[in-house]
């Protein structure tokens, strides 16, 4: 395995990651229309970036440990596609969409941790 492709497989889900996290960040921006006063803006945004965070801090715990990584996305992916198959008042389409658009970037960060856990032996290895 050349430099490159080892380097790239033991960055990519963490980097992903991060871009996940800010992506779900733009989200909460949101509050900023709608008119509230300082601290119950402060506290929506709060409130709005929990999954930001929540990807964050999988995101640490999994830094040196990829099977957590894989463990604990796959488990997030999942808890969200069913959360969001319990909403009845959705259409499926738009359940798809939403499945696709957020758990999607989830179960692929959890895939590329388990790729790279696979191959720890070799990503940690020095030549």
């Amino acid at each position: 395995m050349s430099e490159l492709t080892r380097r790239m497989l033991y960055w990519a889900p963490r980097g992903l990651c991060i871009a996940y996290a800010l992506f779900l960040a733009v989200f909460s921006l949101d509050v900023f229309s709608e008119h509230l006063g300082f601290w119950q803006t402060l506290s929506a945004l709060a409130i709005h970036n929990i999954p930001s965070a929540l990807i964050v801090a999988i995101l640490v715990v999994a830094g040196r440990r990829e099977w957590i990584g894989t463990v604990l996305f796959a488990a997030a992916g999942l808890s969200y596609v069913i959360w969001t198959m319990q909403h009845g008042n959705l259409s499926g389409e738009v359940k798809l969409i939403w499945i696709l658009t957020i758990a999607g970037p989830v179960f692929f960060i959890a895939a590329l941790f388990l790729v790279s856990w696979l191959k720890r032996a070799t990503l940690h290895a020095r030549t």
